[in-house]
Formats: structure tokens, C-alpha cells, sequence
């Protein structure tokens, strides 16, 4: 995929980036109310993706967990974007629909592709390759970090969506319905050096 795009093509692409406004969470019409607590055990916010989530390594989805929920929350959503994919618009590496709020978190490798859904209601959604599952992080090389932003919804109403959910038919969904959010930041960049592992910390919620 984009790791084979020469290196003097990434930097000539350097500057051509979807941008951080453009991501579901910051949408100003989905009015988002509260906060929840994001994090992961495998990397802090804001700190390198470890290699086994990308493209260059194993490929798998990344732990996560979150925290307290609002009351009267019915069910989660999940989205995961790159804003700075070189593209009119952020690249959706996962998106996971209904996931039960009691669960609490996501195991490594976790998100995978599931048919019409899961036995407990939740459902993965497509990348914007058009396919279920994780989309590994690959950005091209020279093209600079990129930021990939888990966003996670909680909602007051679960509202009944066709299998394999796309981004349009997420953003309908949630509208009107969220009760809190919150965001973690991994980074990725072809060629940077791997550093020392720090433990986990939760990204900044998004509150409206």
C-alpha cells in the first residue's frame, strides 16, 4: 500500500494533509456533551504506535480501555483516523458500532473482520479501503509523522445500522445521541526511531 511510495514522492506530499478539523469528533454539529477517559496499555497519548500495529510489524488492532461512563449510556461507538493521510479527507483505519458498555475495554487484535457482527451486538465497520477489520497504519515514507486519533462515543440511544457501517453511516447515527466522548493519539512515522515504552495514559476527552 502507501509504504511503497518512494520517499521523494512522500516529501513532495508533505504538506497535502486531510487536517485534524476535519475528524468525526470535531464536528461541531454532533454536540458533544461529556468526557471519557481513552487509553491504551501498549503506548501513552501522543507517543509512537509500537511497530506490531502497523503495517511494518504484525498488523494487529491496539488495546484499549476507557472509563467511567455517563449514566444512561446505551452503547459505544469507536473510530479511528488519520488526518494527516495526503487526502481531501481523514483515512478511517477502524471503526466498531454498538460495542456493550460494560465491556470496558478492547484486547489486542480485537478488531477484526466479523461478517454481519458480533453474537453481542457490536459490529466492525469499513476502513476507508473499503474492507472490515484494522487497517494497519503505513504512511509514506518521508511524507512526515502522522497522528492516529481513537475516538470513542458514547451514546444514549443504539440505533440500528445495515452490517459493515462506513464513516457516513456512523456520523448519521451518533448525531443527536452522544452523551460523551474522548480521544488517544498514537503517532506513526516510516524511519523515526523506536523510543522507550511508557506506560499508558488516557488522551484529552472532547467535551462540547
Amino acid at each position: 500500500m502507501l509504504e511503497h511510495v518512494p520517499h521523494w514522492l512522500g516529501q513532495l506530499l508533505s504538506p497535502l494533509r486531510a487536517g485534524h478539523e476535519k475528524l468525526l469528533a470535531a464536528r461541531p454539529d454532533l454536540a458533544v456533551r461529556g468526557v471519557v477517559e481513552l487509553m491504551s496499555p501498549a503506548f501513552a497519548h501522543g507517543a509512537r504506535l509500537p511497530e506490531r500495529f502497523t503495517a511494518d510489524g504484525a498488523g494487529v488492532s491496539p488495546p484499549l480501555v476507557w472509563g467511567e461512563l455517563p449514566e444512561g449510556t446505551a452503547g459505544l461507538a469507536l473510530i479511528v483516523e488519520d488526518p494527516d493521510a495526503p487526502l481531501p479527507n481523514p483515512l478511517v483505519h477502524a471503526l466498531v458500532w454498538n460495542l456493550p458498555p460494560d465491556t470496558g475495554r478492547l484486547a489486542e487484535g480485537a478488531i477484526v473482520a466479523d461478517g454481519d457482527g458480533g453474537a453481542d451486538g457490536r459490529d466492525v465497520g469499513r476502513t476507508s479501503y473499503g474492507r472490515e477489520g484494522w487497517l494497519p497504519p503505513d504512511p509514506p515514507t518521508g511524507h512526515g509523522s502522522h497522528d492516529y486519533v481513537f475516538q470513542i462515543f458514547a451514546l444514549s440511544e443504539v440505533v440500528p445500522l445495515a452490517p459493515n457501517p462506513g464513516r457516513g453511516d456512523l456520523a448519521e447515527a451518533i448525531a443527536g445521541r452522544i452523551l460523551a466522548a474522548g480521544i488517544l493519539i498514537g503517532t506513526y512515522q516510516r524511519g523515526d526511531a523506536a523510543p522507550a515504552f511508557v506506560a499508558g495514559s488516557p488522551g484529552p476527552a472532547l467535551a462540547g
